[in-house]
């Protein structure tokens, strides 16, 4: 298989549950337990700009119903940066983090690039805009990891999305994202140019470890948090691990 870049540690959007989801102050904790690498979610707000954000609404992580009103859901795309950026995504998690802004992207390529950290990022569309954040996300991360000797790795569980990403900035690589097996998801990875596939942990076995390292791709993991599933992960052969415990796992080990 080609060279992988990647370190086999990956802290799941930052750090794990320790610290506000997709936040700044998460990446700095994971930072603090030893990881170089992390995952996180990128969608797009209304004017275009890539803000990270797990869910397509803002009410469970930031306190979007206090400043924009009742609404019966607050869509993330439905704002201007500009008003995304107001908003408290730490308080809650906790007291400690109260007033912890949404990063944009490029934000997280900031902070990144002057540590030497690595970075996955999901694509997480907004749903009915799957292909146009795909091509969005790629072209702002060309852009800010133009000069960088390891560009993020790009993943989505939306094959539209790695289209869009494939066409707009076909020198990043790209994963394909699963919770199930599906009919024909190997060869769709392969039909978008991926190196690596996203498993929900449960789904890799010997037969699919052989089968996805047998085509070139690599083989990574999410979520495991327990040391037995990580043992049997390790065993299997598998490439790299996303995990919330980033306070049980040492990377360097």
């Amino acid at each position: 298989m080609p060279p992988w870049p990647y370190p086999r540690w990956i802290a799941h959007r930052g750090a794990g549950e320790l610290a506000p989801e997709n936040t700044l102050a998460a990446f700095r904790l994971g930072a603090e337990y030893g990881f170089r690498m992390f995952e996180c979610d990128a969608k797009l707000a209304a004017d275009g700009v890539p803000f990270l954000m797990h869910d397509a609404t803002l009410d469970r992580t930031t306190n979007a119903r206090e400043i924009f009103g009742p609404a019966p859901s607050n869509i993330g795309g439905d704002h201007p940066w500009s008003e995304l950026a107001r908003l408290d995504a730490g308080s809650w998690h906790s007291g400690r983090y109260a007033g912890e802004p949404l990063p944009s992207l490029e934000n997280v390529s900031r902070f990144c690039l002057a540590n030497d950290y690595l970075l996955n990022i999901e694509i997480k569309p907004t749903p009915g805009f799957e292909r146009p954040t795909g091509e969005v996300v790629a072209r702002h991360a060309d852009r800010l990891w133009n000069n960088a000797p390891v560009p993020p790795l790009l993943t989505s569980f939306r094959p539209e999305a790695l289209q869009g990403a494939l066409a707009t900035a076909p020198r990043l690589p790209r994963g394909l994202l699963l919770e199930t097996l599906w009919s024909g998801w190997l060869e769709v990875a392969q039909s978008l140019g991926c190196v690596a596939i996203v498993c929900n942990h449960a789904l890799w076995d010997r037969a699919t470890v052989d089968r996805v390292h047998g085509a070139g791709l690599r083989c990574l993991s999410y979520t495991p948090n327990d040391e037995a599933t990580v043992q049997r992960l390790t065993g299997l052969g598998t490439d790299g691990i996303i995990t919330d415990r980033v306070d049980l796992f040492s990377p360097a080990g």
